[in-house]
């Protein structure tokens, strides 16, 4: 990206990029990976964070954010929900950021703000006494998934949780223990009140082993081979792979695996099957960053790779699939979907749509705060520089090479 357009993003919602004034000459260039793709994936999550935790620290994301459904009527629903929504989501995004260790002293500043702003906004959402004080479970089942986004930031980022005073670590308690009331339906939702006990077990509180118990095992009857989940008992073709299950089954059974070994076999054997689909999410992404436009959510943007940046940040990668490979084609991914015009509104908030604003692409549950699960495909930022995500040389993903003629090994399925 040259340094005028990597300007005129950040300038998107009137900020500085991470780095303004030491891009180099050559800032388009592939020759110098950890420099450039870094800055454009940190430069995302400016765009992403700022105006969801700067209003939600002043107490005024429901004041401040707009609500935008697929039809205006779905409008006054979906604002019961869509603040927890971005918040949550947003959150197990950005954690692995906030909690890096190693970082140069431009990302730190950056981390430093969005850290300080994520405690005061926990504080905000967990208060009963504040303006933004979220829906937690008192009307309606969507909470639970979103309380459990929240709790996934929180495993991701353990610095956040010890960094709470107690008073707010009880109300955080309090407003996840709501969502015990909420009945999952038999689908992938059984894993969002699984993640919120893989929470508990993580700060060493009760815990209801019998949710994680009960969700694995229905995933594992749902499996239906070569890497892939039912939704339920039926097999959907779209990226809930990617946006849940395979996610949330490797965390969660890496949790509880640690706290009771007799979920140590079912653990590795998901495993296998989380690298399967590492292979399968690489493959869909063409020479351009385009991927196939099928499913529900698809206005969940980057969001569909979800599970292929955990993959990465976990340094679960199949052998043959390198860092820079996964660097090279998510990053493709983030240029391909950021320069569609009218991906955010004139003052920084996303709209519906998967390349620029299309809301007739949304399902009725969609909003505002349901887009900024596109922000999962920057776990790797979690990686300090020296990683070789981001240090090794460039390398074209699959789809680039085999366009470019490279002959390579057939696939086959598991």
């Amino acid at each position: 990206m040259k340094r005028r357009k990597f300007l005129q993003n950040a300038g998107i919602l009137g900020i500085a990029p991470v780095v303004s004034a030491s891009l180099p000459a050559n800032a388009g260039s592939m020759e110098k990976p950890a420099f450039n793709k870094r800055q454009l994936w940190l430069n995302y999550l400016q765009k992403l964070a700022e105006p969801i935790l700067t209003a939600l620290a002043a107490n005024q994301l429901k004041e401040k954010m707009p609500v935008e459904a697929k039809e205006t009527s779905l409008v006054s629903d979906r604002a019961k929900y869509t603040h927890l929504e971005a918040f949550g989501r947003l959150l197990a995004g950005i954690a692995p950021f906030l909690q890096l260790e190693q970082v140069n002293t431009t990302e730190k500043r950056l981390q430093d703000r969005y850290f300080n702003l994520a405690i005061k906004g926990i504080e905000n959402a967990t208060n009963p006494g504040a303006k933004d004080y979220m829906n937690w479970g008192d009307e309606g089942g969507q909470p639970l998934v979103d309380a459990s986004f929240f709790a996934y930031g929180l495993i991701r980022c353990p610095k956040l949780w010890n960094s709470l005073d107690k008073k707010v670590q009880k109300n955080a308690i309090t407003c996840l223990l709501k969502t015990r009331e909420i009945k999952p339906p038999e689908s992938n939702w059984l894993l969002f009140a699984a993640m919120i006990e893989a929470f508990f077990i993580s700060i060493n509180e009760s815990f209801d082993v019998q949710k994680i118990d009960y969700a694995v095992k229905r995933h594992q009857e749902w499996y239906k081979g070569d890497g892939m989940y039912g939704d339920g008992p039926e097999f959907h073709w779209d990226y809930y792979n990617s946006f849940v299950i395979h996610p949330y089954l490797y965390d969660i059974l890496k949790i509880v695996a640690a706290k009771d070994n007799i979920f140590e076999p079912i653990r590795k054997q998901v495993l296998a099957h989380n690298l399967r689909y590492v292979q399968i999410q690489e493959r869909l992404i063409a020479a351009d960053g385009s991927y196939p436009v099928i499913g529900r959510s698809i206005t969940y943007r980057t969001g569909a790779f979800h599970h292929l940046a955990n993959m990465a940040l976990q340094h679960q990668l199949p052998e043959h699939l390198n860092p820079a490979q996964i660097r090279c084609a998510l990053t493709t991914v983030i240029k391909k979907v950021t320069e569609a015009k009218g991906m955010f509104d004139n003052i920084g908030w996303l709209q519906i749509g998967l390349y620029g604003h299309q809301p007739s692409l949304a399902e009725g549950y969609i909003s505002t705060g349901s887009l900024y699960l596109c922000s999962t495909i920057l776990l790797p930022l979690g990686l300090p520089e020296s990683d070789a995500f981001w240090s090794a040389p460039d390398e074209d993903w699959t789809a680039k090479k085999v366009l470019n003629g490279v002959d390579l090994p057939a696939d086959h399925s598991t």
